[in-house]
Formats: structure tokens, sequence, C-alpha cells
């Protein structure tokens, strides 16, 4: 295979099926998207078979239980896949929408209205269900997508687009709406970063901190994402003790592996001098490593000594970082430095301290008395997510239907011109 011309086909190919995409009204879109699902369960056994090879590649090359669970797909992931599908057909089409209207005085009739981005290409890793989920996002939304998965699920992420693909041809329409890249030659994504900006209008990377680094150094195209998730809870002395043990807790066990798991634990020293030892005790015993600072160290020695570096990193792990801080501006001072702009929450019953830290804390998403882990577009009603975003530009947060629109402004006259 020759990269370039290869990349530069799919590029094509993509560009043409936009046009056809966009014309479809919202009722296409949608009888289009059930079709889809009613494809995944008349294809799951084949789609099963095609991960059972995957699997077994994935365990000869040594990876680990967690990664391969991760990659496995049964009968009741794949009817969760097709439910996911389901879900977004009965969400609002986000295309059409008016977001602003004017009359000026001249007469003119300015409006600004939703529509697609374009073409989407979407660099993931592992979880095949993401074929299909950002396939079906993005459909709804009246995107083209190219997607390119990791090398441990190319079989089953092959067989779910030939079953995507199976429904746009019963429907009488271009198969090439959803696109993979069938390589798993590196050079493919090089390619899509730096040499298709002609044809890919965004970029959204799906997976480790590794693979969205080089998506952001490399891209010369738009890119959606984040690179950390370094969540913080902070607990202010006014904090209610059992809400607080119980946030905690499921901030960062409850999956220790996603972005919105906590990895920084912010405490008011005067509320740690009280109970600092039961909420370390709820961790501990649940098998959850402390790393401390010397102030948190002297109120409980099961607590590890914390460098430097702990603030800033995400363990995707049961291990979690402790600071004891003087008051809420301290708190805000260290997610400033330390933070990744991801999730950030606060525990406290005071309700003016709670607004000083939703407001002062520059995070995609801020919270009172609730868990981390509800960073997610699922959760925020938002359907299935294609990503959570970090940046400050389009999208931020959870990155649903609506972060997968663009807008542009529909100005109509009856023969004005500017003096």
């Amino acid at each position: 295979m020759i990269i370039k011309d290869y990349m530069d086909t799919v590029g094509l190919r993509s560009t043409e099926a936009s046009h056809e995409l966009q014309s479809l009204s919202t009722d296409d879109k949608n009888k289009l998207l059930l079709s889809i699902a009613d494809s995944i369960r008349s294809k799951n056994n084949e789609i099963i078979k095609a991960n059972n090879e995957d699997i077994v590649l994935a365990k000869k090359s040594g990876l680990s239980e967690a990664m391969i669970n991760r990659l496995m797909l049964d009968e009741i992931r794949i009817e969760n896949i097709a439910k996911s599908v389901e879900e977004i057909v009965r969400l609002p089409d986000p295309t059409g929408q008016t977001l602003f209207e004017t009359k000026r005085p001249n007469g003119l009739e300015i409006n600004r209205v939703s529509v697609p981005l374009g073409v989407i290409g979407i660099i993931y890793e592992s979880r095949p269900n993401v074929t299909v989920d950002a396939s079906a996002l993005c459909i709804k939304a009246g995107n083209v997508v190219i997607l390119r998965g990791g090398k441990e699920s190319f079989n089953s992420n092959i067989k779910l687009t030939e079953v995507i693909q199976s429904a746009f041809t019963s429907h009488n329409l271009n198969k090439n709406i959803v696109q993979f890249i069938e390589t798993t030659d590196r050079a493919a994504v090089d390619y899509m970063l730096s040499e298709m900006s002609e044809t890919i209008d965004v970029i959204v990377p799906r997976g480790g901190k590794g693979l969205v680094k080089k998506v952001q150094d490399m891209a010369r195209i738009p890119v959606i994402g984040h690179l950390d998730g370094i969540c913080h809870v902070y607990v202010n002395k006014s904090a209610d003790l059992n809400i607080a043990i119980k946030v905690i807790h499921n901030a960062k066990l409850r999956r220790t592996e996603i972005c919105g798991a906590a990895e920084t634990l912010l405490i008011d020293k005067e509320f740690a001098d009280k109970n600092l030892k039961e909420i370390v005790t709820n961790l501990y015993e649940s098998g959850c490593e402390i790393r401390g600072d010397d102030l948190s160290r002297k109120l409980d020695d099961r607590i590890t000594i914390a460098s430097e570096s702990d603030w800033e990193t995400e363990y995707l792990d049961a291990i979690i970082s402790l600071k004891l801080v003087k008051d809420i501006d301290e708190a805000i001072k260290h997610i400033a430095k330390y933070g990744s702009g991801h999730t950030e929450s606060i525990i406290t019953e005071n309700s003016d301290i709670a607004e000083k830290f939703l407001n002062k804390v520059d995070s995609a998403i801020v919270m009172h008395n609730t868990s981390t882990q509800f960073a997610d577009g699922g959760e925020f009603g938002l359907g299935a997510e294609i990503g959570i975003a970090t940046g400050r530009l389009h999208a931020r947060g959870p990155v649903g239907l609506e972060g997968l629109t663009t807008y542009k402004y529909i100005v109509k006259g009856s023969g004005q011109v500017r003096p």
C-alpha cells in the first residue's frame, strides 16, 4: 500500500460523501441510524468472531487483562452498542437550528444557523465501541467520519465498519460516509494529521496521553481533545464528612482508569485535623495508595510521602495525592498551577464558598458536592460523547452532538446596498 495514494483517495471519497449526507433530513438520518442498530444486532455472531481474532492476538502480544477487557465484545456489549445508536436517534438534530436572529434598521434579516463541521477524523485506541459511537454521533450531526482505530482492535473495527456501511447500501447511500483506515501502518496517521487539511476539517483523538500529545503536536488541522485528566476534589472546612467520604471514594475508585477519575485531594487543614483519619481509612482499606504532604503525614502515618511530580501526575490507578490547604484560595491556586483544565469538585455546605469555587476555577467542568466521575456526555444528558475537550475554542467539556457542529450566517435582503 502506498500511504499517500491511499489516504488521498480516502479524503476525496469523504468530501464527496459529505455533500450527500448533508442533504439528508433529520428523518432520513434517524432511519439510517436505526438501520445501523438493526445491522449490528443481525451481524452479532460475525462481530464476535472478528473480535475473538483480536483477543487471541492481544493475548499472544501480552496485552494486560484490563486492556483485553476494554477490547472484548460479547452479546451484552454488542446489544448495548446497538442501544447507544438508538439513544442518539432520540436526541434532537443539532443542525439547522437558529442560534441568533435579528432584523437590522435597513431591513436585513440576519440569522446564525447551526451546520455540520464537515469531515471529522477520529484517531482512537482499544475500545471497538468507539467505531459505532463516533460514527452515529457524526451521522446525526451531518458529518462524514474517517476512523483510525488501534491495531489491537483492527479486525473488530473492520467488521463493525462493514456492518455500518451495509446500512448505507440498503438505503442507497454512499458507504463512504463512514470510512475506516484499513492499515496499521503509523505512517497513515502521520499523513492524516499533516497532509489532509484540505479534506479533513477537525481531528478528534480518543486515547492515552501519548496518542493525544502526538496528535496535538503533529496536526495541521484543528484538534478537539484533552491531554491530561488531572482532576481535583477540594474538601472545604464546612463539608459534610459523610458526603466527603462518599464522593471522594467514588471520584477516585469507581473506575481509576478514566479521565474523570480524581487524582488529587485538597483538604482544608481545619477540617483535616478532625476528619482526615476517616477519609484515609476509607481509601486505604479499599486498596488506594495515598501520597501526601508533610502536614497530612503528621496526622496519619499510613500516608506515604508525595513528591513535587505527584501534583501533576495522572495516575489512572488506585493512587491519589493529598495536600492540606489553608483555605479555598490556596486550593484554587493549587488547581490553577497543577490542574489540566478537565474537572474539579468542591465538597462544602457553604453556598457562598461553593459559588466562589465554581466561578473562580477555570476548568471545563466544575462541580459541587458530587463525583468527578460524572464528567461524561451521557451523564450530562448529551447522549454518547465523542470525547472531553479542555481547550477554550469551539467545544469544551463533554463533546456531544452540539460540539460536532459549527454555524454560518444567513442574511436576507430586498435589494439593500451598503452606503
